[in-house]
């Protein structure tokens, strides 16, 4: 039996699925007022799907493609920006934080406007003095940097004499220097260099047995201001001499020296700045006897600093560790000293039988000049001193310049620590050949263990 449908009789031309009573001709729901996918609703065009086709592309269109070459830029499109608004955004303007045509409206502003022009020459300058952003990570170089600054400028509250100076800051570096070593550092090797008979000497010791050095020869300079000495319980019958001095304090300790020796060496320095400061360095004339020669106070507490300075440079070579020169107006002190010791060591050569073979010295009575030779030092620390070549007591004179030294600071006083060799000694010479090697070999001479 056939059925009706609410829509009608079903004869089984419609295009009807009969399983969900869809249209299968359009994919409408009969009924549904829409027009169909042939025609439309009153029997007009056929409307478009409602899903469009994809585009077609340009290449397959034939038409011919656009030109990359030459796009340009787009023109900023202008404003119309009133004076106050214009001026708001100069500080934008500045650190170019406006978009391209605020800067234009801006720019084109200026042109005209005296008073936002100064405002905006202000900002510009005001912006090339902020700095870029920096790491957080700290300079490697920082803590040098303030140390230095602190030892050159900070004023003690008692003024230290200008020739203690040097020792005063040469210790403190090298405790900065100390500060932060652990225990290989403290037993890392280190070999003392110096100049003997015309020969290299050498000492092998760590670097607590370098501090141990200098607090055994700073006891000389104690025991002549009246301080107590460092080696009297240790070494009750010590050497009087530097070397001396040290070899016995090595050879009393039951085991090497180790970071311990760093706090009576640093309380003994302080001690010895202290008292002369008190003193107001009258007591620079006192004179502090090494064993075989003395000097007087303000030359001992230089020559104090000057081998700090160098057994420091020893010490950060042997840790692989950058150490600087001493500031070149206690260099100069450094220099000035050395260079007034180098009669005594000349006279000391001929004595030995070390000058040169048939140099015969002339006689001059003491006061009057003499042959001389003009050491020329070099660098921010150089000057000119005119060596007297036959007799401590003679004058150096440029009317009887004989030969003539030109050396680098740094290296002048390398060579007079021992650790250059004369021939080695980057230095520039003319005159008398002879003059010059006992010159030279009598700096070298100079130093001592």
């Amino acid at each position: 039996m056939s059925g009706a449908g609410p829509f009608g009789a079903h004869d089984g031309r419609d295009g009807r699925d009969e399983r969900d009573g869809r249209d299968r001709r359009d994919g409408h729901e009969p009924g549904d007022g829409r027009p169909a996918a042939g025609g439309s609703a009153d029997g007009g065009p056929a409307a478009p799907p409602r899903i469009p086709p994809p585009r077609a592309s340009v290449e397959d269109g034939g038409r011919p493609l656009p030109d990359l070459t030459d796009q340009g830029d787009p023109a900023p499109v202008p404003l119309d920006l009133s004076h106050d608004v214009l001026k708001s955004l100069l500080g934008a303007w500045a650190l170019a934080a406006c978009s391209v045509a605020e800067a234009a409206a801006v720019e084109e502003h200026l042109g005209g406007c005296g008073a936002c022009a100064d405002e905006a020459r202000r900002l510009r300058e005001a912006v090339g003095l902020l700095h870029r952003p920096e790491p957080l990570d700290l300079d490697p170089g920082l803590r040098t940097r303030v140390l230095e600054s602190c030892l050159d400028r900070r004023p003690p509250r008692i003024p230290v004499p200008d020739w203690a100076a040097p020792y005063d800051a040469e210790a403190a570096r090298l405790d900065a220097l100390l500060q932060d070593f652990g225990d290989s550092e403290w037993h890392a090797p280190v070999r003392l260099r110096w100049f003997e008979a015309d020969a290299p000497a050498s000492r092998r010791t760590t670097v607590a047995g370098v501090i141990a050095h200098l607090m055994s020869v700073d006891g000389l300079v104690a025991v002549a201001l009246g301080l107590g000495d460092p080696l009297a319980e240790v070494v009750p019958a010590a050497e009087p001499g530097p070397a001396g001095r040290t070899e016995a304090f090595w050879r009393a300790s039951h085991f090497p020296p180790t970071r311990s020796v760093r706090a009576p060496w640093r309380e003994q320095s302080h001690h010895l700045v202290r008292t002369v400061s008190f003193t107001g360095g009258s007591a620079g004339g006192f004179g502090v006897s090494y064993g075989d020669f003395e000097l007087p106070l303000h030359d001992a507490l230089l020559d104090r600093a000057f081998e700090c300075w160098v057994h420091a440079e020893d010490i950060a070579e042997a840790v692989d560790y950058p150490y600087g020169p001493p500031a070149p107006r206690h260099l100069n002190k450094m220099i000035d000293l050395a260079a007034r010791m180098l009669p005594v060591a000349l006279a000391a050569r001929r004595r030995a039988g070390l000058s040169a073979p048939g140099q015969t010295p002339h006689l001059v009575p003491a006061g009057s000049p003499g042959r001389s030779l003009r050491l020329e030092i070099e660098g921010t620390a150089g000057g000119q001193w005119f060596i007297p070549l036959d007799s401590p007591a003679a004058v150096g004179s440029a009317t009887h310049e004989v030969a003539h030294v030109a050396l680098d600071g740094v290296e002048f006083c390398r060579l007079a620590a021992g650790h250059v060799s004369p021939e080695e000694a980057a230095a520039g010479q003319d005159g008398d050949r002879e003059a010059i090697r006992d010159v030279l070999y009598a700096a070298a001479g100079l130093s001592r263990m």
